[in-house]
């Protein structure tokens, strides 16, 4: 429908101009036409508002703001022109279509880039609330800046509404805690959050800032992705040489992992106190959601808590869950830096130590292919030393699937995820099909429902 939209506002501009060509009309007449024929465009998308596709989202509203620009600077001019009995040049009128096209297609860009995408129909009974705060890490000086701020972590929640408001329900529902991947942000996997809190989950999506995308701190500033760490990052995860030694990336991802880990480990230590009562000056949020947000962390079971993470953050996860608390870690498609321990003589060692924590890796195509051939040449993959150590360890991947394949970004945005690596995989079935499997993990291991079981593929 957008590009329908877009041929019929190409098509009047185009009608509008080659008629006032016609008549070689004064400035006076020009004026009152052009002001006509931009009243004219902008009832014409009013009236395709009621087509499916079309909205007053984001990715319309630089259109509607343009043709409302549109019409009040030709009224300006026909105001000024009124009386003007010169002659409309017509290099003048062919500039202002030309002006008018291109005004009209850049601003239709995010109806191409991004889908009509509202979100994926949950499985459960629950009606999903939402809720956010921030927290503020005293104990941490943000490194990313030298005002000598402390570091905040802003913290998303998703939750089942009817539970939440029933004051018999403290302490009664699992934990799981999210983590993005690298200049990825808290929405990536909104599906899964609303999944899982439809059948009676706390979520809770965290953003590390300076590796999201953006995100805002407490006095409502907005923090876009750090340009050194995101320039790093692509050149280490992608195929060419960076020219570093293997034990130089190692130093580099190891601070990414810590930083990623100090504030997972944050954010669960305050949930857990707040669940017990204790609420800290950590806390920020506004007036009208406090009342809620400690009515949704009073409902925490701090015996059952899972953590999961897509990407830098799926390898976030992994790390953070060896703590004793956490009885259950999702890694979508991340390799486990958390578990590498150095480099010797030109080789990644890894940690040895059992993962007693039952753990579920769902890699797309090429990353579990690429993984079973590490197996065959000896090479000490970290997923795989963890997985072979791990007490409850599973793996599967989607056939046709890439590294987006595992967020919603291929449904939000398909030119995008194609950018950045998505599959050809249908993306919807994809993330239905990983929600399930997500949704069946937790409930094994944080509700004791039944034995888990998961296909080499889907």
């Amino acid at each position: 429908m957008a590009l329908l939209l877009l041929i019929i506002l190409i098509v009047s501009e185009t009608g509008f101009i080659v008629f006032e060509l016609t008549k070689n009309p004064l400035k006076k007449e020009f004026g009152k036409m052009r002001l006509f024929a931009n009243i004219s465009q902008c009832l014409i998308f009013f009236l395709m508002l009621l087509l499916p596709g079309i909205d007053l989202s984001f990715r319309f509203k630089g259109l509607l703001f343009i043709l409302i620009v549109r019409i009040l600077v030709s009224a300006l001019v026909f105001a000024i022109q009124r009386k003007n009995e010169k002659s409309k040049k017509k290099i003048m009128i062919v500039l202002s279509a030309v002006l008018s096209v291109l005004l009209i297609s850049f601003n239709m860009v995010p109806a191409f880039v991004f889908a009509d995408y509202k979100g994926r129909e949950v499985t459960g009974g629950y009606t999903v609330g939402q809720r956010k705060a921030i927290l503020i890490d005293s104990s941490r000086k943000e490194t990313f800046e030298n005002d000598g701020s402390f570091r905040e972590v802003p913290v998303y929640f998703y939750y089942p509404e009817e539970l939440t408001e029933n004051g018999n329900d403290k302490n009664s529902l699992p934990l799981v805690v999210f983590s993005h991947g690298a200049f990825g942000y808290y929405q990536s996997n909104a599906s899964t959050y609303m999944e899982l809190a439809s059948h009676g989950y706390i979520v809770v999506s965290l953003d590390h800032p300076y590796h999201c995308f953006f995100t805002k701190d407490s006095a409502g500033k907005i923090i876009t992705v750090n340009p050194e760490f995101i320039q790093t990052a692509l050149a280490i995860g992608g195929d060419e040489d960076t020219g570093l030694s293997d034990e130089e990336i190692w130093i580099i991802t190891s601070e990414w992992i810590k930083l990623r880990e100090d504030d997972m480990n944050f954010v669960l230590d305050t949930l857990k106190d707040g669940a017990n009562g204790n609420y800290t000056d950590a806390w920020f949020y506004s007036k009208d959601s406090k009342d809620d947000i400690a009515g949704i962390v009073s409902c925490i079971d701090t015996n059952r808590i899972g953590l999961i993470g897509h990407s830098l953050g799926g390898a976030t996860a992994v790390t953070v869950g060896r703590r004793d608390d956490v009885k259950a870690v999702v890694d979508l498609d991340g390799t486990m830096l958390g578990e590498e321990t150095g480099v010797e003589n030109g080789v990644v060692l890894v940690n040895e130590e059992p993962y007693t924590t039952p753990l579920l890796c769902i890699d797309n195509e090429e990353h579990y292919l690429g993984s079973k051939e590490s197996e065959s040449t000896g090479y000490s993959y970290a997923n795989n030393v963890i997985l072979k150590n791990a007490t409850d360890g599973y793996v599967t991947y989607f056939k046709g699937s890439k590294h987006m394949n595992y967020t919603d970004l291929p449904l939000f945005s398909p030119v995008l995820s194609k950018m950045l690596g998505a599959g050809n995989i249908d993306a919807a079935q994809c993330i239905d099909t990983m929600n399930g499997v997500v949704l069946n993990f937790f409930d094994c291991y944080l509700k004791d429902a039944g034995t888990f079981q998961v296909s080499e593929s889907y």
